[in-house]
């Protein structure tokens, strides 16, 4: 059996074959952890990236936000564990996506003078946030009120959508260049898929 020593405060350590392979092993569990973790950020990311445009990005996010409030206004009062799957998915698809135009969108439209515009979309997320807390908490108490929930973030969240996509964006991309469109989508990008 091969030893391996080692001097740790004073004592000697000695790792056989054994501990090497244990070490070994944690090891390449690590890097694995880390590819997985690669992967699935670049998966959550895809449908953005694939977009090509900060612009279409935001348009396919906000349509899988929306799919995921139609699934949840299609529960019913029995269906607990599938509404708290939701609700998981919807915040952390949320979660991304608010991190990507505060971070990143937002600061360019009050770039281009309207902080004022900028603050009140940061307004629109934080009313969010607010709401998918509230419904996780409803849903977890198994109370009423749930769908009640559900069908006030959609009012909100669609208009927020609606602000954005008609009026704020479209004014937006009409003041940048092309290579400033591609600087901002990938910046967008960027910030997506560190809290991917």
């Amino acid at each position: 059996m091969m030893d391996t020593s080692t001097r740790t405060m004073g004592r000697k350590m000695t790792i056989g074959n054994g501990g090497t392979s244990a070490l070994m092993a944690g090891v390449a569990g690590f890097g694995l952890g880390m590819m997985v973790s690669a992967g699935r950020k670049a998966a959550s990311q895809a449908a953005t990236f694939a977009a090509g445009d900060w612009f279409e990005g935001l348009k396919a996010e906000h349509q899988a936000a929306r799919t995921l409030l139609e699934q949840l206004a299609a529960t019913q009062e029995e269906d607990v564990a599938k509404r708290a799957a939701l609700v998981l998915e919807l915040q952390y698809a949320m979660g991304k996506h608010q991190v990507q135009e505060e971070y990143v969108i937002y600061c360019v439209v009050a770039e281009h003078g309207q902080s004022d515009v900028a603050e009140a979309l940061n307004t629109d997320h934080f009313e969010v946030k607010q709401g998918l807390y509230a419904l996780e908490m409803i849903g977890k108490a198994k109370g009423p009120g749930f769908l009640e929930k559900v069908a006030a973030i959609r009012t909100a969240f669609e208009s927020h959508v609606r602000e954005e996509e008609d009026v704020v964006f479209p004014t937006l991309q009409a003041m940048l260049t092309e290579d400033e469109k591609k600087a901002l989508t990938s910046r967008m990008n960027r910030e997506g898929f560190k809290v991917a």
